[in-house]
């Protein structure tokens, strides 16, 4: 399933290193993460972005759709989910990651799955949910992997790490990662771990920044914060002080009142 240079790579001290050294946040950016004509059917299994059965978030600080009913996904997709819910993988990164609690992936894709960002797409600058609603576990680690061949620079879309010094609002961005084609991004979500794509995005129409998205779990630590159960988000420099954007995070940030901010489809 992985490369062969991804699994060399991934089962080195040199990942382990490279991980806890990072910064604003331990992360790592992975090329070529699965065997190339893996990558492709996958890319290729992707739905369109007008596809019914998506469920979408369109308002003023994200723009994008995604599904992660298992059976919306085509067979190599599946079977990709599959990996990377999957013991062996689980055991691999958790060495990376060199955490004092056992995770486990959240094989019900709670926030995960298939996410697709079209032209005007976007997504503010946030912290994840920290503990998950139904399982009560902690949200410890993030793998996204982009899957859109052939994407360019200039269509923006790249993956913000923002300073963590406060849980209240993100630092100045620190890095940016572009979503090239079979690239994997690991990173923890427990250190005020700041991350966005807040600029509009600008390919064109019909094109999609295309990711799968994968979280792993553990029980919770010094680090948890359990009244965050749902994403907080923080205004764009440019929408400081508007009391709608204001009201709108807000809003997305409980899990009730989440609702009448995204549309769902079935």
């Amino acid at each position: 399933m992985l490369s062969p240079g991804c699994l060399e790579y991934l089962t080195s001290k040199v990942a382990h290193k490279d991980y806890i050294e990072a910064s604003p946040y331990p992360f790592l950016v992975i090329d070529e993460f699965f065997q190339p004509d893996i990558a492709s059917a996958i890319a290729a299994e992707f739905p369109s972005y007008e596809a019914a059965f998506l469920d979408g978030y369109s308002n003023a600080i994200e723009e994008k759709k995604l599904v992660n009913h298992w059976n919306k996904f085509g067979a190599q997709t599946y079977a990709a989910f599959s990996y990377l819910c999957s013991d062996i993988f689980v055991q691999l990164i958790s060495r990376i990651a060199s955490d004092a609690f056992e995770l486990s992936a959240d094989v019900g894709l709670h926030g995960g799955g298939l996410h697709m960002h079209g032209s005007g797409g976007k997504l503010n600058v946030h912290l994840d949910y920290s503990v998950h609603p139904k399982l009560e576990l902690q949200r410890k680690l993030n793998l996204l992997i982009y899957m859109t061949p052939g994407w360019e620079a200039e269509w923006g879309g790249s993956l913000g790490l923002y300073g963590n010094k406060s849980a209240d609002e993100p630092g100045e961005l620190c890095k940016s990662i572009e979503p090239v084609f079979n690239r994997a991004v690991l990173f923890d979500v427990t250190q005020n771990s700041w991350h966005g794509l807040p600029s509009p995005i600008m390919c064109p129409e019909g094109r999609t920044r295309n990711s799968l998205a994968v979280y792993y779990l553990q029980q919770p630590d010094s680090l948890a914060h359990p009244s965050r159960v749902k994403a907080k988000f923080a205004p764009a420099p440019w929408q400081q002080g508007d009391a709608e954007v204001l009201s709108l995070i807000e809003r997305r940030s409980g899990l009730d009142s989440s609702r009448d901010v995204y549309e769902t489809r079935s």
